[in-house]
C-alpha cells in the first residue's frame, strides 16, 4: 500500500451524512412531531409527517452502524445498504398487517409498549428517501477525519437519532365507555386510549357495537345507529328488569361493584363486586392504570330481555376493566373488551385475572426495587451526616444529601401512580437510580475524608442493604398480593428506616476526628 492511499473506513463519510443538517433538521422534526404536534394537532398531516422525517434520517442511522459494525465496509455501499433496508422494510410493514405486527413486538422489547401500524397510504411518503439521497451526495465531500469530531458528533447525534426513530405510535389500550338500548337491542361502547390526557371520557369517544340476538353476537353500528346512540348521552347508572319492576340494578359510583334491589329500589344488596383492596392489585395488572378510582369503576349499565328461555340480562360498562355481564342464569361474568376482526365477527378479549401473576407487574416490581433502595440511601444520607458532623465537617452535607434524596422521592411517588409506564421506567432509570447511586457514594467517600474508619464504611454499607432487605419484604408480598393495596405495603416498608436509622446513630463514634485534623494540617517536615 502506498501512503497517498487512504484507508477503507466508511465511517467518517457516513458520520458526516447523519450530521447534515437536512438530517439534523428530519431528527428534530421527528422528535418534535412525535412528542409534542401528534399530542397537540392529531391528525393526518402530523401523522405522515413522522413517517418523512423518519424516513430522511433513518438511512444514515443505519449507514453509521453499518460502518460501526464493518470499519472496512465502504461508505457508498453503506449508504446504499441503508437507503435500500430502510425503503423495503418501510414498504413492507406498511402493506401487511402480519409484518406490522412484528414489527409492534420487536419495537415493545427494544423500547417498551409501541403499535407499529400498517396503512397503504404512508407509502406515498417513500419518495422522501429521495431527500435522504441527496444529503448523502453533499455530505460524502466532507467526511469527519478527526477522531475527536468523529467522537463529539457521535455522542451528540446518535443518541437521539437511535431515540428518535425507535419511537413509535403508543399502544391504545381498550376502554368500556357505556352502554345502551337501541330498539330494545343492547349496545356498548368501546374506546382507546394511553394515559389521562387521551382516555374517552363519554360514549361517543367510543366505537358502538350492536347485537340483534341479546348479546350473543355483535356488529359494529352503522352511521344512523352511531348517531342516535351518542344522542343519548351518558349512560344510566340505575335500570329495572322491564317485566320484574321490582328488580332494580344500580352501577356504585368510584367502586367496580353493581348492587341490586328487590322492591324497586328501596333497599339495597351486593349482587357483584370486586373490593376495593382486590382492584388496586387488579388494575396494577394493566399497562398504564392511572387513577384507579377513575378508570376501573362501574360507569353505567343496561336491563334487557333474554333472547330465549325467559329472565333477564345485564351488561355494564367497568371502564379499563371491560363489559360485565350477567347472564339470563344469574351468573355475572367479565367479558372484557369486543373487537371487530370483520363486519359479522365481534370477539371477546378477556381481560386479567382477578388473581394475575407476578409477571403482569413488572413496572411495580421496579417501583419496589427503585423504593427500597431510596430507603437504604435515605439510611446512608443520615449515617454520612452524622459522621461528617462528628468529624468537624460542614453542615451543607447533610442538606445536600437530604434533597437528593427529596428529589428522589418526589419523583418515584409521581412514578407510582403509573399514568405512563414507559415514562415510569425511563424517570427510574435516569433520575432515581443515579441520584441515589452518587449521593450515597458521595456521602460515604466525604466521611471518610472527616475521620470515618474503614470499620465505619462496612457498618454503613450494611446499614444500607439491611433497610433495603427489609423494606423489601413487605413490597414483595404486595408484589403478589398480600398486602393488595400499595399504601399499606409503603407504609411497613417505611418501618425498615428504624432499625437503620438506629445503627446510623450508633456507628457515628467509629469516626475519628484526629484522622480529619490530620488530613487537613498534615505535620510539616522537620
Amino acid at each position: 500500500m502506498t501512503g497517498s492511499e487512504r484507508p477503507r473506513d466508511g465511517a467518517p463519510s457516513t458520520l458526516s451524512w447523519l450530521c447534515h443538517p437536512g438530517t439534523v433538521f428530519a431528527l428534530i422534526l421527528l422528535l418534535v412531531n412525535d412528542h409534542v404536534l401528534k399530542a397537540a394537532f392529531p391528525g393526518l398531516l402530523t401523522g405522515k409527517l413522522s413517517d418523512v422525517a423518519g424516513l430522511v434520517l433513518a438511512p444514515p442511522l443505519v449507514a453509521v452502524l453499518l460502518t460501526l459494525l464493518v470499519p472496512r465496509l465502504p461508505a457508498r455501499a453503506a449508504a446504499v445498504a441503508g437507503l435500500a433496508a430502510v425503503g423495503a422494510g418501510f414498504a413492507v410493514v406498511k402493506s401487511s398487517g402480519y409484518a406490522a405486527e412484528l414489527a409492534s413486538s420487536a419495537w415493545t422489547v427494544l423500547a417498551g409498549p409501541s403499535l407499529v401500524r400498517a396503512d397503504w397510504t404512508d407509502l406515498l411518503t417513500l419518495p422522501a428517501l429521495g431527500l435522504s439521497w441527496w444529503s448523502w451526495t453533499r455530505s460524502r465531500r466532507r467526511p469527519v477525519r478527526r477522531r475527536t469530531a468523529r467522537l463529539v458528533r457521535m455522542l451528540v447525534v446518535l443518541p437521539p437519532a437511535v431515540f428518535a426513530v425507535a419511537a413509535t405510535s403508543q399502544t391504545q389500550y381498550p376502554y368500556a365507555v357505556g352502554t345502551a338500548l337501541l330498539d330494545g337491542h343492547p349496545a356498548v361502547s368501546i374506546g382507546l386510549g394511553y394515559d389521562d390526557r387521551t382516555w374517552p371520557d363519554g360514549p361517543a369517544d367510543g366505537q358502538w357495537s350492536v347485537s340483534q340476538d341479546g348479546g350473543n353476537t355483535w356488529r359494529p353500528a352503522v352511521d344512523v345507529e352511531e348517531l342516535r346512540l351518542s344522542r343519548q348521552g351518558d349512560g344510566q347508572r340505575q335500570a329495572c328488569v322491564p317485566t320484574e319492576p321490582q328488580r332494580c340494578y344500580r352501577a356504585v359510583a368510584d367502586h367496580l361493584r353493581v348492587e341490586q334491589s328487590d322492591d324497586a329500589g328501596v333497599t339495597w344488596q351486593v349482587a357483584w363486586e370486586v373490593s376495593d383492596a382486590r382492584r388496586e392489585e387488579l388494575a396494577r395488572h394493566f399497562s398504564n392504570p392511572g387513577d384507579i378510582r377513575r378508570h376501573f369503576a362501574s360507569r353505567d349499565l343496561v336491563v334487557y330481555p333474554a333472547a330465549a328461555g325467559g329472565g333477564h340480562e345485564v351488561l355494564v360498562a367497568n371502564g379499563r376493566d371491560g363489559i360485565l355481564h350477567r347472564r339470563a342464569d344469574g351468573g355475572w361474568q367479565r367479558d372484557g373488551f369486543l373487537h371487530h376482526a370483520g363486519p359479522n365477527d365481534g370477539r371477546w378479549y378477556e381481560p386479567p385475572e382477578l388473581h394475575g401473576g407476578l409477571s403482569s407487574r413488572d413496572t411495580d416490581l421496579q417501583l419496589a426495587l427503585a423504593l427500597a433502595l431510596t430507603l437504604g440511601v435515605t439510611v446512608t444520607v443520615l449515617a454520612g451526616h452524622l459522621a461528617i458532623r462528628r468529624g468537624g465537617g460542614p453542615r451543607w452535607w447533610g442538606f445536600a444529601g437530604s434533597g437528593a434524596i427529596l428529589v428522589a422521592g418526589i419523583v418515584l411517588a409521581g412514578a407510582w401512580e403509573r399514568n405512563d409506564d414507559s415514562s415510569t421506567g425511563t424517570a427510574l432509570l435516569l433520575v432515581v437510580l443515579p441520584l441515589n447511586v452518587v449521593t450515597a457514594a458521595a456521602m460515604i467517600v466525604r466521611a471518610s475524608y472527616q475521620g470515618a474508619l474503614t470499620r465505619w464504611i462496612g457498618w454503613a454499607l450494611t446499614g444500607l442493604l439491611l433497610t433495603a432487605l427489609l423494606s423489601g419484604v413487605p413490597l414483595a408480598g404486595w408484589l403478589v398480593g398480600n398486602p393488595p393495596q400499595s399504601r399499606v405495603a409503603v407504609a411497613l416498608a417505611l418501618l425498615a428506616l428504624v432499625p437503620g436509622v438506629l445503627l446510623a446513630v450508633r456507628i457515628a463514634r467509629l469516626v475519628d476526628p484526629a484522622r480529619a485534623f490530620e488530613r487537613r494540617y498534615p505535620p510539616r517536615p522537620p
